[in-house]
C-alpha cells in the first residue's frame, strides 16, 4: 500500500494507519504530527484477538503502524477535507487517501484491495482502540487541569469526614496499577481486572457527594442578601468550588481509566461485545458530563445573581461590590479550567464591576442607596430616641440625677 494510508474517525478522534513513513509524512503535511499519539504495535496487535475476521488482516496490520489525533477544530478539517464515508459500524467513518506518483498533495482514492481496515470486525476493533486512546488522552488533560487548580486530591479527601470519599485514594491506586498493565502488555488479564471491576461504586459515590455539595453551596449563596454576608459567602465559595472540582475531576479521571480497561477487556472477547460496550460507555460518559455541567451552571447562576445584588449597592459599598465580583470571576475561571479537558464548551463572560460614578448617574442605584440610607437613618433615630427616653425616666425616678451619665448615685 505504497503512499496510501487509511483514515478512521469515531467522532472523538482520528486514526491514521499505514506505513510509518507515510503516516508521519501525511500528519506533518497537515501540521498535526506533534499533536498525534503512536497507536503502538501492542495496540494494533490486540486487533488480532478480536475475532477471525480481524485475524485475516494480521499480515497487513503487522506491516503497518498508526497514529491517533484527538478531533479538534484543526484535525476535524481532515474529516471534512477527505470526505470520510460512514461505515457499517455505527459512528465510524473512514477513507483511503494516497499520493501516487509525482502528485504533490494527498487525495482520496477509490477503496480497493489495499484497503485492509475495511471489514466490520476490523473497524470495530480499531474504534475500540481509538476509544481507549481518547479516554487516556482525557486522563492526561484532567491531570493538567488538576495541576492548574493546584489542590492535591489526597489533601482534599483527608479534609473531609465522609467515609465513602475516603475510599477514593485506594481506588485510584488499584486503577492506576491496572492502567500500567494495559500500557505494558496491551491487555488486561483476569487477575488485574478483578482488582478494579468493583471500584465503579467508589467513584459514583464520590461524584454523588460532590454534586450534593454543589447544590448545598448554591442554596447558601441564593439565601445570602446582606452585603457583608455576600462578601464572606462569595470568598468561601472560591475555596469550596476548587475542592469540589478537584474531587469531580478525579472521578472523571478514574472513570476514564475504567472505561479504557473495560474496552480492553471487550476487545479480548469479540467485535460484537466491543461495539456494544463502546457505545454504552459513550452514552454514560455524556450523561455524567451533562449532570455535572447542570449542577455547575445552577451554582454559577446563583453566584451571578449574588454579584447582581452586590452591584445594586455600589454607591454605599463599592469595595464590597468589587470583592464579590472578583470572587465570582475567579470561580468562573476555575470552572472553565475544569470544563476544558471534558470537552464542555464554556461561553460565560467575566463580570464587570460598576464604577462608582456610573452608579451615581443610575436612577435605580440612587433609589437603592437612598432606601438603604433611609433605613439606617430610621434605625439610628430610633436608637437615639430610646436612649433619650431612658435618660428621662432615670432622672424622674431619682430626683433628676442622670443615671445614664456620670451623675449616678453614689
Amino acid at each position: 500500500m505504497d503512499n496510501r494510508i487509511q483514515l478512521i474517525s469515531d467522532g472523538d478522534g482520528l486514526a491514521v494507519v499505514g506505513s510509518p513513513a507515510d503516516v508521519e509524512h501525511f500528519l506533518a503535511s497537515e501540521r498535526l504530527l506533534s499533536l498525534s499519539q503512536d497507536l503502538g504495535p501492542r495496540r494494533l496487535g490486540s486487533l488480532l484477538r478480536a475475532g477471525a475476521g480481524v485475524a485475516r488482516a494480521a499480515s497487513e496490520i503487522a506491516a503497518h503502524s498508526g497514529r491517533w489525533v484527538k478531533l479538534t477544530e484543526e484535525s476535524a478539517q481532515l474529516v471534512k477535507k477527505f470526505g470520510l464515508m460512514e461505515s457499517r459500524t455505527p459512528g465510524i467513518s473512514h477513507a483511503m487517501v494516497g499520493k501516487p506518483g509525482a502528485i504533490g498533495s494527498w487525495l482520496q482514492v477509490v477503496q480497493g484491495p489495499g484497503s485492509f481496515l475495511t471489514g466490520p470486525a476490523v473497524l470495530t476493533g480499531a474504534a475500540g482502540i481509538m476509544a481507549q486512546l481518547a479516554r487516556q488522552h482525557e486522563m492526561g488533560e484532567i491531570r493538567d487541569c488538576l495541576a492548574a487548580i493546584d489542590r492535591k486530591i489526597d489533601d482534599v479527601i483527608r479534609a473531609q469526614k465522609d467515609a465513602e470519599l475516603g475510599k477514593m485514594s485506594g481506588a485510584g491506586l488499584d486503577i492506576e496499577s491496572a492502567m500500567t498493565v494495559l500500557e505494558m502488555e496491551g491487555r488486561v488479564d483476569d487477575d488485574t481486572w478483578s482488582t478494579v471491576q468493583a471500584r465503579t461504586h467508589t467513584i459514583t459515590d464520590a461524584l454523588g457527594w460532590a454534586l450534593r455539595r454543589f447544590d448545598a453551596l448554591a442554596e447558601r449563596v441564593e439565601g445570602t442578601t446582606g452585603i457583608g454576608d455576600l462578601v464572606r459567602t462569595a470568598k468561601k465559595a472560591e475555596s469550596e468550588v476548587q475542592e469540589l472540582l478537584v474531587v469531580v475531576a478525579r472521578c472523571f479521571e478514574l472513570q476514564a481509566a475504567l472505561d479504557a480497561l473495560r474496552l480492553a477487556r471487550a476487545l479480548e472477547e469479540s467485535p460484537d461485545v466491543l461495539e456494544g460496550r463502546r457505545r454504552a460507555l459513550a452514552v454514560d460518559r455524556r450523561r455524567r458530563r451533562e449532570l455535572v455541567s447542570e449542577r455547575i451552571e445552577h451554582l454559577m447562576a446563583r453566584m451571578d445573581a449574588a454579584a447582581g445584588r452586590a452591584d445594586s449597592k455600589v454607591l454605599l459599598h463599592p469595595s464590597a461590590h468589587r470583592a464579590v465580583v472578583g470572587s465570582v470571576n475567579r470561580v468562573g475561571i476555575t470552572v472553565d479550567e475544569f470544563h476544558r479537558p471534558l470537552g464542555i464548551e464554556s461561553v460565560r463572560p467575566a463580570l464587570e464591576t460598576t464604577r462608582w460614578w456610573d452608579a451615581a448617574r443610575d436612577p435605580a442605584q440612587l433609589r437603592n442607596a437612598a432606601a438603604e440610607a433611609g433605613r439606617k437613618a430610621v434605625v439610628g433615630a430610633v436608637g437615639v430616641a430610646i436612649v433619650g427616653a431612658a435618660g428621662a425616666l432615670a432622672k424622674g425616678a431619682h430626683g433628676g440625677r442622670d443615671l445614664i451619665g456620670k451623675g449616678g448615685p453614689g
